[in-house]
């Protein structure tokens, strides 16, 4: 088993050591979506939803998450974040309403921020749904995803399209 950070001499799950690891700028930026009908769309954007602005909310959710993941993720650290920011844009056709959800989460630490980007991004998306659901209970979550991530010992990635 010492070939595997993440178990113990026993074989039994840890939370990996990083008290080596150096201290680096670290980036992660995750994608994820919610395809909505046409009527959700008019009122999420002329912000008439009885439950309050859909997207002021679901930001402030994202954000909570991304500072709160390792209450979430059982191997997680808990982390300074230095910025989390969550961008919104839409893809409309005829026949689709979908939203696309993009967060960046940075800190200066010893261990990376994915796990942030992507609880941010999925919280986000779950609290669009959750205040969008009694208009329609049919709300797709599209697929979460990390784009990019920079920063630490294993490098960049950057998701080819």
């Amino acid at each position: 088993m010492e070939n595997f950070t993440h178990f113990n001499e026993q074989g039994h799950a840890k939370m990996v050591d990083i008290t080596k690891k150096e201290i680096t700028s670290r980036v992660a930026v995750a994608k994820t979506s919610v395809l909505l009908n046409e009527t959700i769309y008019e009122k999420m954007t002329a912000k008439t939803m009885k439950k309050g602005d859909v997207l002021a909310v679901a930001q402030v959710a994202g954000v909570m998450a991304a500072k709160n993941t390792a209450q979430w993720i059982p191997m997680c650290h808990p982390l300074s974040l230095s910025g989390v920011d969550i961008q919104f844009d839409w893809d409309i056709t005829e026949d689709k309403h979908e939203l696309q959800i993009t967060v960046t989460v940075k800190t200066k630490g010893a261990t990376g921020v994915e796990m942030e980007a992507l609880t941010a991004a999925s919280a986000t998306a779950l609290t669009i749904y959750d205040m969008c659901k009694a208009v329609d209970k049919g709300i797709v979550i599209g697929a979460s995803y990390l784009i990019e991530k920079s920063g630490g010992k294993s490098g960049d990635f950057k998701r080819e399209m």
